[in-house]
């Protein structure tokens, strides 16, 4: 896996419209507030660039107007990041993208089976599977971080082929899995797994905390994104606060692990990601 080739997720055009869904201005309101005519601010949202006006826009949606020029300009990617050992990422396709899964197991756990669990699971969990089977690791939960298709899409086979069971945030409802409240604790051998409510993109979203490895590690799923974030489905609010109080809140050196794109880091998207 070679991180700068994997795409970001959203371009600068898709950070603007989920902006522009997640604050629903009233009609007329947006081109009032940002001093755009409608027609210069149709020509932005059918993809039209143009960098006086892009900045004009972006603090009407609470968007740092150099971070969103960066983005369309394409001066913004996390570049290499490598995982460190005891995770690894799948990646499968969902329609028209594509999306990542994750396996955590105790590195410094040598002798015998080693405990595993796996963070959501991707379109298809074969590779996962083998992965497992491969290097000896006892699967024994799949944790997910919401409910969406493509990260549960293969749930049913992980258990049946394993002995793992599922967990999930409270305010989820995915048919056959354990809830629990964020903020409880789970381990993997000598692995920590805090868990954080990272709502907004889904209404019982949950990042994943791994402490114990090389460095910390979040898996976030699609609350955020390098260079954006989840689209807004519940609550654009949300999404912005959840992300500032329990993902920017880590470490800077944390590596978070998303549902889309490539890896990144908090103190990378601290400084670069438009929304924030």
């Amino acid at each position: 896996m070679n991180n700068r080739l994997i795409p970001l997720e959203d371009t600068w055009l898709d950070v603007v419209r989920k902006a522009v869904r997640g604050l629903h201005f009233p009609e007329g309101e947006l081109e009032k507030k940002s001093g755009l005519s409608a027609g210069s601010l149709g020509e932005i949202l059918s993809g039209h660039l143009r960098e006086e006006d892009l900045r004009k826009l972006a603090p009407t949606l609470g968007l740092n107007p150099t971070r969103l020029i960066d983005l369309a300009e394409g001066r913004y990617h996390p570049g290499g990041i490598p995982l460190p050992e005891g995770i690894a990422m799948f990646t499968t396709p969902w329609h028209d993208f594509e999306g990542h899964s994750y396996l955590a197991w105790d590195p410094n756990q040598s002798s015998g089976v080693r405990t595993a669990a796996a963070f959501d699971t991707g379109s298809d969990a074969s590779e996962m599977l083998s992965f497992v089977e491969s290097h000896h690791l006892d699967l024994g939960q799949v944790f997910l971080t919401h409910g969406h298709g493509d990260h549960v899409f293969d749930l049913d086979r992980i258990l049946e082929k394993t002995i793992a069971s599922a967990l999930q945030g409270d305010r989820e409802e995915t048919p056959g899995v354990q809830p629990f409240s964020p903020g409880r604790t789970f381990r993997i051998g000598s692995l920590e797994i805090e868990t954080r409510s990272t709502w907004g993109h889904a209404k019982g979203g949950v990042t994943y905390v791994i402490k114990g490895l090389e460095k910390p590690v979040a898996v976030v799923g699609d609350a955020i994104f390098a260079g954006s974030m989840g689209g807004p489905i519940v609550s654009y609010a949300a999404c912005l606060e959840t992300n500032r109080k329990e993902i920017f809140s880590l470490p800077p050196e944390t590596l978070i692990c998303p549902g889309h794109g490539p890896l990144t880091t908090v103190a990378l998207e601290m400084q670069h990601n438009p929304f924030f």
